[in-house]
């Protein structure tokens, strides 16, 4: 049985604005009387004021459409080909504020949880057809079973914030930590165990069951799935979401907590250029990622006690970075039945075979699974053509899956436009990061929602700042993870 999957140009940047200040007339002083309009920053000159004309005459073709679906005003919202004006919310936040959450990963659950702690209710919108998590994906595959966990892999703990939450999750019985081996692979069968300062953990049943537990103490938390929002309105003072023109509901504020080209098409027009601007800069690499099962073990070396691995960061092949047995993480007292292998490419080779993510043609994902083994053979050290034939697989790109670049500040918010961001890739490319993203932007949210007469300009956070790029493995990165040449592995392992 063969079966394919996906999952996750613009405008051109704004030009400069200035930065308003309370003393500016146009604020009144006081962000939460504010009205919702654009206004122009721009100098004039004369291609720009043809700019605004031309974008003048499209508004009034577009009101004259039979299109029923509410459209603000051109005040409210003009949308241009070359720039974005930016969107100024001057209307009163409302006594019980909602804020609308686009995208269900960690940070996306981080943030919906952190805003309700600060009694603010919320929405998230996850486009998951198997449940929230994002790339905290499993895959459950009946009768048998055969679970794969087909992204995340496992995660580690370096900031004290974050391993409150763990130490919680580990009360519940949601996470445990892994103590088989893991370590570097050569290509030729070389392995290398890895030691880590820090414990590494994984869910108890798979990374998705850890996401979709996250919210099950919550109240104040709503959850709209599959959902893809492709519009946001600003009208009387509020955000409009909408999903191929049927409505979503009004928010106070949003928060965008997913990447790539959804998420740049979903700013291009949004009243938001500092924030576009900013998620146009991240860089992200893609991955292939291929799930097999084995009727019997393979042949896997040994780590310094003996025992075989049950993950690797592969060196050496340029097909495969990664593979781990799901059955011994998962199940390590099972000794019979099938084994679930997740296998990850590397960048590069993702890069050289990437498609479309909407659609994946049989050939190349035939391509893709060919190349992927013949890597794992060379990882192993077997001859070509040697491996068994696995009897299920399944193949997915996840064609925006790791950051490479980063702004290194845990959120980004506009207090104009009411609008922020959150993910891992402001911090670098971890569950770790992605958590504390979303703790933060949940406070940051809420200090804003709850500041009273504070000047905007105190709660602008991250639009400008300057992005380094990322090291870590071609999987992400895994703080308190590091090489010990000559260690036995003896551990002891909470369980």
């Amino acid at each position: 049985m063969q079966a394919v999957a996906a999952f996750s140009s613009s405008l051109l940047l704004p030009p400069p604005f200035k930065t308003l200040i309370p003393s500016d007339p146009f604020f009144n002083c006081n962000p939460k009387t504010l009205t919702p309009i654009f206004r122009p920053l721009l100098k004039h000159n004369n291609s720009r004021r043809n700019a605004i004309q031309a974008a003048s005459s499209s508004s009034k073709k577009a009101k004259s459409s039979k299109n029923n679906r509410r459209r603000p005003s051109r005040r409210s919202a003009i949308k241009k080909s070359f720039s974005q004006e930016q969107l100024i919310f001057n209307a009163p936040i409302s006594d019980d504020p909602n804020v609308a959450i686009i995208g269900g990963g960690m940070s996306g659950l981080l943030c919906a949880l952190g805003l309700e702690k600060r009694g603010v209710r919320s929405t998230i919108f996850d486009s998951g057809m198997h449940g929230l998590g994002g790339r905290m994906g499993t895959r459950i595959i009946d009768p048998q079973p055969l679970i794969f966990d087909h992204a995340a892999q496992f995660f580690t703990v370096s900031d004290s914030r974050f391993g409150k939450l763990v130490d919680g999750w580990i009360e519940r019985g949601l996470v445990r930590e892994w103590c088989g081996p893991i370590g570097e692979l050569e290509a030729g069968g070389y392995f290398k165990p890895m030691a880590s300062s820090s414990p590494r953990y994984i869910g108890v049943s798979g990374m998705r069951p850890l996401a979709d537990s996250i919210l099950s103490q919550t109240g104040m938390v709503n959850v709209v799935r599959p959902c893809w929002i492709s519009a946001l309105d600003p009208f009387n003072g509020m955000w409009h979401l909408s999903e191929n023109g049927k409505p979503h509901g009004q928010f106070d504020a949003i928060v965008i907590s997913h990447n790539g080209k959804c998420a740049n098409r979903l700013l291009a027009s949004s009243g938001l250029p500092l924030i576009a601007k900013q998620m146009k800069r991240l860089e992200l690499s893609s991955i292939w990622a291929l799930l097999a099962a084995f009727e019997d073990p393979l042949p896997i070396p040994s780590s310094m006690s003996g025992t075989p691995f049950e993950g690797a960061f592969i060196k050496g092949v340029d097909s495969v970075s990664w593979m781990a047995n799901n059955t011994k993480k998962l199940f390590p007292s099972q000794s019979k039945g099938p084994q679930c292998w997740t296998f990850f490419s590397t960048a590069a080779y993702a890069e050289r075979n990437k498609v479309p993510q909407e659609y994946i043609p049989n050939i190349r994902a035939e391509k893709v699974k060919a190349g992927m083994l013949e890597g794992v053979e060379m990882a192993l050290g077997l001859s070509p053509g040697s491996l068994q034939r696995p009897f299920y697989t399944r193949v997915q790109l996840w064609g925006a899956a790791l950051p490479t670049n980063t702004p290194g500040v845990p959120c980004i918010f506009d207090p104009l436009g009411r609008a922020g961001i959150c993910g891992d890739w402001l911090l670098g490319s971890s569950l770790e990061a992605s958590a504390l993203s979303g703790m933060a932007l949940a406070d940051h949210i809420a200090d804003y929602l709850q500041s009273g007469v504070a000047p905007p300009d105190e709660f602008a956070l991250g639009l400008h700042n300057e992005f380094q790029p990322i090291d870590g493995h071609d999987i992400g990165q895994f703080p308190g993870l590091e090489y010990k040449e000559q260690v036995a592995e003896v551990q002891t392992c909470i369980t």
